[in-house]
């Protein structure tokens, strides 16, 4: 048996732009759905939901199949969490609050086997395909996707050094937490956030990399792609969820 190929990673890198969706809802029945409605990646997110390991390979298993590649993003830049998603199947990792080089270095060594990194040996795991595919330990660095995200105002200090480890396939701006980083709390259509958002994403193309955000608006997510975003989601499940159904409850209310 093969390795699964990662088509995600081969898309960035081929500067082909990938449209995904932001999935919190912790359900592999959602994600299912989700991942039937034609985007190119869907995110499965542990920061920011109260999802755990178990949850997130029920929605790895439910994006089986589908256009739709999953990548996950782990609560923290930690070597335990992170080799937990990849041994349940992750290929793809978006490691949250990367502000510097070494922290940038760390995620891809958490990612890779030794001598390259840390990463340890687990023989019959979901990613081994329970030990079927054939030299998984050698061939998984190459379809593995590491993907950091530059939130602080330090990390886009950081962002060209970060850009130059080897391994980093893209470099996401969290725009929420930048925006609040730079002074602008909650605000994150403030001209100096925006112009440091539109700014990154150039920078980040200049070297070589893949740029990425979560816009939940038509017009910003057009923006970013306008300028050289290449991995844009351009809405939140649970979002569209609470919004759509006030409005429908709003309807037969009046």
């Amino acid at each position: 048996m093969d390795i699964p190929v990662n088509t995600f990673k081969r898309a960035i890198k081929a500067g082909k732009p990938q449209i995904g969706l932001w999935c919190s809802t912790c359900s592999p029945y959602v994600t299912e759905a989700l991942a039937g409605s034609g985007f190119d990646w869907l995110l499965i997110d542990t920061e920011h939901s109260p999802s755990d390991l178990q949850e997130v390979m029920g929605q790895l298993q439910a994006c089986m199949g589908s256009p739709s590649h999953p990548i996950v993003r782990p609560a923290w830049n930690d070597m335990v969490l992170i080799k937990r998603y990849l041994d349940a199947g992750a290929q793809s990792l978006l490691i949250p609050y990367v502000q510097t080089e070494e922290e940038a270095k760390n995620a891809v060594a958490y990612t890779r086997y030794p001598p390259e990194g840390v990463r340890g040996l687990g023989g019959t795991t979901r990613a081994t395909r329970f030990g079927r595919v054939k030299d998984y330990f050698r061939k998984a660095s190459d379809e593995i996707c590491v993907l950091v995200q530059i939130e602080t105002r330090l990390g886009l200090d950081n962002l060209e050094k970060i850009a130059s480890v080897e391994g980093i396939d893209g470099l996401f701006i969290g725009p929420a937490d930048l925006s609040a980083g730079l002074g602008h709390l909650g605000n994150q259509n403030h001209p100096q956030a925006q112009a440091a958002i539109d700014g990154a994403i150039r920078r980040i193309r200049a070297c070589g990399k893949a740029p990425g955000i979560l816009w939940n608006d038509d017009t910003l997510s057009r923006r970013a792609l306008d300028n050289g975003a290449l991995f844009v989601a351009v809405g939140s499940d649970l979002l569209m969820l609470a919004r759509e159904t006030e409005k429908l409850a709003a309807k037969f209310r009046s």
